[in-house]
């Protein structure tokens, strides 16, 4: 068979694969861009990736969901079982469901949007917890900021009955002079705009989980030894600073 041929029928059935959510048979570009819908991929198990997706699909189907929390590893964290009797405690009076997955960055929840995850649903709030993965791709601030607020708009095209607390990023490495730190200011202060005091909240609470000199503090046991995933005591702080605002809002 003639080379071009081949290529080309293998290309239309990558094509038609990833256009029908199957799994993916190559890894997607190495170069994204954070506003731009892409699926995820795991190098070590490149099923994985489709398989969260596959599940969060069927959860969607089956409805009753009135609180949805969408993020990277950081909200899939709630779901280990360290965590659950903190859910149980802070979070058992909601009818929810967590569509969080591991690694993923902006440009992933936009394609798991736009790929069927919310639809059919009617939540009252979506907690929304995104971006922290794109600062370990290099993206710039401006434009992980810009796929946050794409993201906000996608849930609200989507669920226009829905409220959306954003969450600010949390605080990573240890020392405040980090540049990682700054960058992770000039996003959450980029994000921050999108709240409008009603259908849109924002909610920085990075203080919380720093000493007044921005230093992460591991024996405080509130972070994991990398300075980014949190420990059971971390979920505690962070359930007593989410707690307020999400009650006011599932109102």
């Amino acid at each position: 068979m003639n080379s071009r041929l081949t290529l080309g029928i293998a290309a239309l059935t990558l094509a038609t694969l990833l256009r029908a959510g199957e799994d993916p048979v190559a890894p997607p570009p190495k170069e994204q861009d954070p506003t731009v819908a892409e699926r995820g991929y795991f190098e070590k198990s490149p099923r994985a990736w489709n398989d969260f997706h596959k599940a969060y699909l069927e959860r969607a189907k089956q409805g009753g969901i009135e609180l949805l929390f969408l993020g990277d590893s950081v909200l899939q964290g709630w779901g280990d079982s360290a965590q659950k009797d903190l859910w149980k405690t802070h979070f058992d009076a909601y009818k929810m469901a967590n569509f969080s997955v591991g690694g993923d960055r902006t440009q992933q929840i936009l394609w798991r949007i736009d790929n069927g995850e919310l639809d059919g649903l009617a939540p009252k709030t979506v907690v929304l917890e995104i971006g922290g993965n794109n600062l370990w791709s290099n993206d710039k601030p401006e434009k992980i900021a810009d796929g946050t607020k794409k993201i906000v708009e996608s849930i609200r095209k989507k669920l226009p009955n829905a409220k959306v607390l954003v969450l600010g990023i949390l605080p990573a490495q240890k020392n405040n002079t980090d540049g990682i730190r700054e960058k992770i200011k000039q996003i959450n202060a980029q994000t921050a705009k999108l709240d409008d005091g009603a259908a849109i909240r924002f909610l920085d609470m990075g203080a919380k989980f720093t000493d007044a000199t921005g230093v992460i503090d591991l024996d405080k046991e509130l972070y994991q030894p990398d300075y980014v995933h949190l420990k059971t005591k971390g979920y505690e702080a962070w359930a007593t600073a989410v707690k307020p605002v999400l009650a006011e809002m599932m109102k």
